[in-house]
């Protein structure tokens, strides 16, 4: 009766997840074994997502310059080449521009400030021309400023403080420098053995499942990172060309933010009007309708015209889910959370998905 129980899949299933929430517990109340590793994780990760980020995007070339008859080693060369010739051409043509543009904004900052000044001004002295609830509601506002200002002064020695930790930055960037193109020319080098290198671990029955599963996987994450590459630069061209079309000053400057913080899904195209809009309203306050109009048709031209072709439906996820992973990212581990959510979910719903496959034939 107890072999009996024991063979049956719900049974071993139940075992494996108590046993592993056991694992768990027993490692939460003995943390300092895992402190070596979080140290190890925390100092590897972001250069192997950099590095791994690079893969994707060269890969094509050492695939394409492969089938050319090239050496791999030859190809691995031409990639690299290709991504000093692209970083030189951004920091020479780029460059000088944003350098421009930054320096015009400090410039101007004081004039920014002034403006609020003097709206804040402006309110004070016609206060009693408003409702009571209004008024009410401004000296609330106020002493919250206040406070918060009070409360964040100590934060400005820590500032000061923290310049000494540009040193420690300046190492960091070195060992990044160093170990980044490291980490990439060897996944540049071996990355068609790591699938079969995988399966030699499970069962000769399983090892044909595992190499589709990692197949799978690699197609999900190519995808996602090659496209989310290709419609961030392509919205914030569609940005830069509607900045400049309306005159908006710093237009290289807020495209270019709008292109980064459209890897951030859902949330992205929020984050990148924020700072255009606050900036049309200090040129001139029509502007900032301009501003709206052009982020709500690029966001519309990229939602229905671009990702649908450049992505497609590899991912599949819902929209509700999409905002449920943000949102619960989000709060577990900030805006690196809410940037890998996604490829992440991608990936373990893969994984998911072939195991119930397979536990199926299995059955059958």
């Amino acid at each position: 009766m107890y072999m009996s129980l024991f063979e049956k899949r719900w049974f071993r299933s139940m075992i494996a997840i108590i046993l592993f929430l056991l694992i768990v517990f027993l490692l939460n109340k003995n943390q300092f074994i895992l402190t070596p590793i979080v140290v190890l994780i925390k100092t590897i990760f972001l250069p192997f997502v950099v590095a791994g980020i690079l893969f994707y995007l060269c890969r094509p070339l050492v695939v394409w310059l492969e089938k050319k008859k090239a050496p791999r080693w030859i190809a691995i060369l031409a990639a690299y080449f290709a991504i000093i010739l692209f970083v030189y051409g951004v920091v020479k043509l780029v460059g000088p521009v944003i350098n421009d543009q930054l320096e015009r904004f400090v410039d101007n900052l004081p004039a920014m400030v002034s403006t609020v000044a003097d709206w804040i001004k402006y309110v004070q002295e016609n206060r009693s021309t408003f409702p009571d609830f209004v008024q009410e509601a401004l000296l609330n506002a106020s002493a919250d400023v206040e406070s918060r200002i009070e409360s964040n002064v100590g934060n400005i020695a820590n500032g000061i403080l923290g310049v000494f930790g540009l040193i420690g930055g300046f190492i960091n960037t070195i060992f990044y420098l160093v170990l980044v193109p490291f980490i990439l020319f060897y996944m540049l080098k071996d990355s068609h053995r790591f699938a079969p290198s995988v399966a030699v671990l499970f069962p000769q029955s399983k090892k044909e499942h595992v190499k589709n599963i990692l197949k799978e996987m690699d197609k999900t994450i190519s995808t996602y990172i090659q496209g989310q590459m290709l419609v961030s630069v392509i919205v914030g061209a569609l940005l830069f060309i509607g900045y400049l079309i309306i005159g908006l000053n710093y237009s290289l400057v807020l495209a270019m933010f709008g292109m980064f913080t459209n890897v951030i899904p859902f949330l992205g195209p929020y984050i990148a009007v924020i700072p255009a809009f606050l900036v049309a309203l200090f040129q001139d306050p029509i502007m900032a309708l301009y501003v709206a109009i052009i982020m709500l048709v690029a966001q519309q031209i990229e939602g229905n015209i671009i990702s649908p072709n450049i992505m497609g439906k590899t991912l599949n996820i819902h929209p509700l889910t999409i905002i449920v992973l943000i949102l619960t990212a989000g709060n577990l581990m900030g805006i690196i959370g809410v940037i890998f959510v996604i490829p992440a979910y991608s990936i373990v719903k893969v994984l998911v998905v072939n195991i119930v496959k397979i536990l199926k034939l299995n059955s059958n």
